[in-house]
């Protein structure tokens, strides 16, 4: 609904040629999103919520209140549905030019570490099931943005008569 409001307000603004670029961003990245939070709730979850469990015993008991629950859960569905959004956001840096096939590639490994170390962070518990859980996910989806910004993102084309660029798209006939 929020978006929804949102969207009513910003696409008076925009030309026509804009609005086909946003509208299919939006129902990839809405995609994404939402696969993102599924990932987490049917995967990454009921493995949380079982560790977090396990600390019953005999003269323990764990009675997670409601509170409780839904703040692992909506953190997990989040944290989830955030991190799915990474081949849209590489894909919109590289569209921006600030990032580029040959750039993801060469720090491949500081990627992989990152996501060890956002894993750490934002996982609610502290086993390692659980952040590796997370650790995958963000080194496929490195990989899947590596191939999405060679496919969508910008490219620059070298013009063999004046040695400068031009950019594929809309201005790759101008000479």
């Amino acid at each position: 609904m929020i978006f929804w409001q949102i969207w009513v307000f910003v696409a008076p603004g925009l030309y026509q040629h804009e609005k086909k670029v946003v509208v299919p961003f939006t129902f990839l990245s809405s995609f994404c999103f939402l696969g993102g939070a599924a990932f987490g709730y049917y995967v990454v979850f009921p493995p949380a919520f079982r560790f977090l469990m396990g600390y019953t015993t005999d003269f323990l008991t764990a009675l997670p209140t409601i509170t409780e629950y839904f703040s692992l859960c909506l953190r997990l569905l989040i944290s989830f549905g955030v991190i799915f959004e990474m081949p849209v956001f590489m894909v919109l840096l590289a569209k921006l030019g600030i990032v580029d096939q040959p750039f993801l590639s060469r720090n491949r490994k500081y990627a992989f570490l990152l996501s060890f170390v956002i894993a750490a962070i934002l996982t609610p518990t502290p086993d390692v099931i659980n952040q590796v859980l997370m650790a995958v996910p963000l080194v496929v989806l490195y990989e899947i943005s590596i191939l999405a910004v060679r496919l969508f993102g910008r490219r620059i084309l070298l013009d063999a008569g004046e040695g400068g660029t031009a950019e594929e798209g809309e201005n790759s006939d101008i000479k």
